[in-house]
């Protein structure tokens, strides 16, 4: 578990350095330029195998039963967190409609996470993050101010994107059913 929490909190470190430190983060730029996006590329490389090493190594606890329902609302819901997470990048007019995309398609991937996952470790693991991107969009939004919404986009771009999302979810469903965890019900 120890692994787990040190990549968790690397994790968290890294991203929140920016908003809760500028100052500091604006210097290191400033001295090293776009290498410094490098440094924190590597720290967070570095917390996921922190947090996948953990989490396997970590011993089954159980908290809470899962229900059976919840892989179908999992199975479902990852499409939409999958697009949410590609609508910040994507040509879609839905784009003007949600600020920090991204970070809601994380946090639903994490709650969803939770749902189908009753231990401890999961409990850590995915109750830190989605803590952290609830966290991190208020600090985004302190230090950036108002939000300019996209303009723009296409009925072909949400198409894209809807089919972007189902091949992503389907790649990352066959990851799942490789590394041994079937993502399907049974």
């Amino acid at each position: 578990m120890a692994l787990l929490i040190a990549g968790l909190a690397l994790w968290i470190a890294a991203h929140l350095f920016k908003g809760v430190a500028p100052g500091p983060r604006a210097e290191m730029t400033a001295r090293m330029g776009s290498a410094s996006k490098g440094i924190f590329a590597i720290l967070l490389v570095l917390s996921v195998v922190l947090m996948v090493m953990g989490y396997r190594a970590a011993a089954f606890v159980p908290v809470w039963s899962p229900p059976q329902w919840g892989v179908h609302v999992v199975d479902l819901g990852m499409i939409f967190a999958i697009g949410l997470f590609a609508l910040g990048h994507s040509k879609s007019p839905l784009r003007g409609r949600i600020r920090h995309p991204q970070l809601w398609g994380f946090a639903l991937w994490a709650a969803l996470h939770l749902l189908v996952n009753g231990d401890l470790a999961s409990l850590v693991l995915w109750g830190t993050l989605l803590v952290w991107a609830l966290m991190e969009m208020p600090i985004i939004n302190a230090r950036d101010g108002a939000w300019e919404p996209y303009r723009g986009g296409t009925t072909a771009g949400t198409i894209r994107l809807v089919v972007i999302a189902i091949v992503v979810y389907l790649v990352v469903a066959g990851i799942h059913a490789w590394l041994g965890v079937w993502p399907f019900p049974r």
